[in-house]
């Protein structure tokens, strides 16, 4: 029994392969794919209950993004652009996600979301490093609209259990005099003693993990290397080894925060928490001897190129990775710094900028590049056997591309064509676990109209940033 069968596209089926099937077809039953081929050999086997007509388009995998985060879309535009990763983050990110209530949470949790489905992210990871623990609100107020939403999310739940030193906080209190008139919460209001912290994520994990038909994933996520113990980074570890999930951690994103005899990632070796099921996000100032190391221990990245960017922190080393053989994902990051988390957008200006910067053309191929937000993003996320591709037996994410504008025309290379040339905006169809969450770009997902979600979160945002102190 075939539920829906997609027919007449340019499927891009991301396999081993790598094969592109022209007047291709793709059938689902249920959430899973259950053939994929020609439209005259998928004609003759399915009898659907649902047709798409794919012409003139791109069928391709539900897109991943392995880093992002999400409460902070509400400030965006709020602040000078003239910071650096500090300034941002103590003086714009924490003071404006630490003021919003958790129905203002969830709200940016809706927009979040209606933005990722309309630029084919079919899964993505939220970085929460923002978490009180001792009231889930929050949390579960985002957790019912990915529930709603009906695509795919991973929380980390971020963990902290080492408080900043001396020095450190000095450098921060020197950094907030900036920003006199905002309202700064303490520099310690997320650590917690490590049993506690371990505790609360377990729970979570334990009431959380896998629901929404299994959509919901819970990982550990330790926030950074300089605010997490050892014991922390093995707790974090076990827990993931424990519940069959990953864990996740921002890792050598600025020199300020991380200076030490030993580098980032040897002490996350050291402390025993390389591994594969680790995806560290950023990794932009490490060594060549940290590379082998990520690869050694098959510890998968998330580059977050215009976050990166933004914050002018400097280029990760991808080309030494993916030499070296480490799986290399393209995360979108805060939606703050980007400013937006569409991966199509992403990937054109990461393609570019690095063969720039290495002054080779050759560096990050269209289709290396599209492999870091579909199969190789699923496998960073330790997803690749259900997702990332479309093949027999794997979930149901497809993504339907209009091809037919003046600037994807001619595309001999449909990937060539996304990657360099595609602005995002042209996924008319999202298709997640087998449900089509969007059709001709609009949004099933929520009872509310799309216009109604953009007016009441531009009222909160507008809240947000005058409570904040924003100047």
């Amino acid at each position: 029994m075939t539920d829906l069968l997609i027919t007449n596209g340019r499927v891009i089926t991301q396999d081993l392969d790598r094969r592109v099937i022209e007047g291709g077809a793709v059938a689902i039953s249920g959430s899973r794919i259950t053939a994929v081929g020609t439209t005259e050999e998928l004609n003759d086997k399915c009898d659907p209950d649902r047709r798409i007509n794919a012409g003139g388009s791109a069928v391709i995998p539900g897109l991943i993004n392995p880093h992002t985060h999400v409460s902070d879309i509400l400030l965006r535009g709020s602040f000078e652009e003239d910071r650096g990763l500090l300034d941002w983050l103590y003086n714009v990110k924490r003071p404006g996600t630490l003021a919003m209530e958790p129905d203002e949470h969830a709200i940016a949790a809706m927009l979040y979301c209606i933005e990722a489905i309309q630029s084919g992210v079919t899964t993505f990871v939220e970085n929460d490093t923002e978490v009180v623990w001792d009231d889930w609100s929050t949390i579960e107020a985002k957790l019912e609209i990915y529930n709603q939403s009906g695509i795919r999310n991973i929380y980390g739940a971020g963990m902290v259990d080492r408080a900043a030193n001396t020095e450190f906080q000095r450098l921060v209190s020197d950094i907030q005099a900036r920003e006199d008139c905002v309202n700064h919460p303490p520099i310690d209001a997320f650590v917690e003693e490590t049993e506690t912290v371990v505790r609360e994520v377990e729970s979570l994990i334990e009431a959380y993990h896998g629901t929404a038909d299994g959509r919901q994933s819970i990982w550990p996520a330790p926030v950074v290397v300089e605010t997490m113990t050892n014991q922390g980074f093995q707790a974090a570890y076990k827990l993931a080894e424990e519940h069959d999930v990953m864990t996740t951690a921002h890792v050598a994103e600025a020199e300020a925060q991380e200076q030490r005899s030993i580098s980032s990632i040897e002490r996350l070796r050291n402390a025993g928490y390389l591994g594969e099921r680790t995806l560290l996000g950023h990794c932009v100032q490490i060594s060549e001897s940290d590379v082998r190391l990520l690869e050694q221990t098959g510890t998968a990245v998330a580059h977050n190129f215009m976050a990166n960017m933004r914050l002018a922190t400097g280029f990760a080393p991808v080309r030494t990775m993916f030499e070296s053989g480490v799986t290399v994902s393209l995360g979108t990051d805060n939606s703050i710094l980007n400013d937006t988390v569409n991966p199509l957008s992403d990937v054109r200006a990461m393609a570019g900028g690095h063969k720039g910067f290495h002054q080779d053309s050759g560096v990050i191929p269209a289709q290396t590049a599209f492999d870091m937000i579909t199969i190789n993003a699923a496998k960073a996320i330790g997803r690749s056997e259900s997702l990332g591709s479309l093949e027999v037996g794997k979930q149901a994410d497809i993504v339907i591309v209009n091809m037919d504008h003046p600037h994807l025309t001619p595309a001999p290379d449909p990937v060539f064509a996304l990657v360099h040339a595609a602005q995002g905006s042209e996924i008319e169809t999202t298709v997640c676990a087998g449900e089509i969450v969007m059709c001709d770009r609009e949004i099933r997902s929520f009872n509310e109209s799309v216009d109604d979600i953009l007016t009441r979160a531009s009222a909160t945002a507008t809240d947000i940033v005058e409570r904040t102190g924003y100047n």
